[in-house]
This record gives C-alpha cells, structure tokens and sequence, in this order.
C-alpha cells in the first residue's frame, strides 16, 4: 500500500452511516496533530486496504483504525487508540483498557447493531468539504 500517506494512521468508516460521519467529524475536531486521513470501507480503497491487512468481510462492520507498518485495530480497540493520540483528557483513555475486550466489543456491537435505526443511514458515501478534502483519501 505504497499510495498511503507516511506518518498518518487510517481510520475506515461505514461511509453511509450518520453516526460514523459524526464519529470523522469529531475525530478531525479533536486531530490537533493532525494524525489522521479517512478512508470509507465501501470505497475502492477501502476495500483495497481491507483486503491487504487480510481482514474478513465480517469485521468490516466496524471503525478500523490502521497504523501502517505497524498494526491495525477494530470496534472497540480502535476507538480507545484513535482517542489517547488527541492529547489532554483523551490521554487517560487506555484507563478503559481494564474493561475486557470482549466486554467493550460486546456493547460495540449493540450499537453497531442499531446504530442505522437510531441514526439513519445515507443513500451514499459523505462528501468532505473542500476545506476537509485533504483528509480523505
């Protein structure tokens, strides 16, 4: 994956989901380093990234976080790894770390379960702004 930026850490969303879109959006809010560049999973790249990191159509559900070179994330372990690279408060995140992850992962699910119910869904993929463009590969 040649094409990915150096020194930035992907986050691959549900693209059509309102509540990952408001995830990105206070994931960009936060990435005062500016850390961060958004791939939705439905994308050609998504998919691509998906495939090259081996990870199974099922998981593909989830908010992954890919540090590349490094190690990728999902459900709950990418959430609490984006959160402790915003700084301040966000450092104290992997406190949540001594909740099991099969605990954390459960409730992941129940929303991931029902989060189009309670937060809609869109006919396609977010549109960056063009001030935000550069953010998105």
């Amino acid at each position: 994956m040649e094409s990915l930026p150096k020194n930035k850490k992907i986050v691959l969303f549900d693209g059509v989901c309102n509540l990952c879109s408001s995830a990105v959006q206070f994931i960009i809010n936060n990435d005062k380093k500016d850390i961060f560049r958004f791939v939705a999973l439905q994308s050609d790249l998504g998919i691509s990234i998906c495939k090259h990191l081996g990870i199974s159509f099922s998981k593909m559900d989830s908010i992954i976080l890919y540090d590349p070179g490094t190690a990728y994330f999902y459900k709950s372990s990418a959430i609490l790894e984006i959160a402790k690279n915003f700084g301040g408060i966000w450092k104290l995140t992997p406190i949540f770390r001594i909740v099991p992850i099969f605990v954390s992962d459960k409730i992941y699910d129940y929303v991931a379960k029902n989060r189009y119910n309670w937060y809609g869904k869109k006919e396609s993929c977010m549109i960056p702004t063009p001030e935000l463009k550069s953010k998105f590969l």
